[in-house]
C-alpha cells in the first residue's frame, strides 16, 4: 500500500490478453495457487448487444489474487493486439525451491529468454515470456 498524504493507494498490474484471458487466468492459478475472484464476459455486460455474437465469451474484466500476487486482466480490445515490450511483471522470494517451481511453470510452453542463474547481486534471477505473451522476472534472493 501507497500513502501520500491522504488514504492508501494500491497499484495493480492490468494483463491484456487476445481472446485468451481465462485460460491464462486458469494457468496462472496453477502456477501461483490464489483464485480467478471475479470474471465479467462481455456477455454479462450492456455491451453484448454492440458486440459480434462470436466476441461475447471474451473477458471483459476479472480480478486475481493469490499469495503475494494480485492484478487484473480481460481480453483488450478486439482488433488490437496486446504487447507487452514496456513492461515485465517481477516475482521476488526467497524461497529457493518456491521460486524455481514458479519459474519452471511459468516456462511451460513459453520461452526462458534468460536461465535462472547465480547473479552478482547475491540471487538467482532469470527471465521468461510465458505462452500468453507475458514477460516474467524471477529474483531468488539467497539468505
Amino acid at each position: 500500500m501507497l500513502s501520500i498524504g491522504g488514504p492508501p493507494v494500491e497499484v495493480s498490474p492490468y494483463i491484456f490478453f487476445d481472446g485468451n484471458c481465462e485460460a491464462a487466468l486458469k494457468f496462472y492459478k496453477d502456477v501461483f495457487g490464489g483464485d480467478i475472484v471475479d470474471m465479467t464476459r462481455v456477455s454479462d455486460t450492456p455491451m453484448a448487444s454492440k458486440m459480434p455474437p462470436d466476441q461475447s465469451n471474451r473477458v471483459m474484466h476479472a480480478t486475481f489474487k493469490g499469495p503475494g500476487i494480485n492484478f487484473m486482466a480481460a481480453d483488450g480490445t478486439i482488433g488490437e493486439s496486446p504487447t507487452n515490450e514496456r513492461i515485465s511483471l517481477s516475482i521476488g522470494t526467497g524461497d529457493m525451491s518456491e521460486g524455481e517451481r514458479i519459474f519452471k511453470g511459468l516456462s511451460e510452453g513459453g520461452n526462458v529468454t534468460m536461465p535462472l542463474e547465480d547473479q552478482f547481486w547475491g540471487a538467482r534471477f532469470g527471465q521468461v515470456t510465458d505462452k500468453f505473451g507475458i514477460d516474467w522476472m524471477m529474483n531468488i534472493a539467497k539468505g
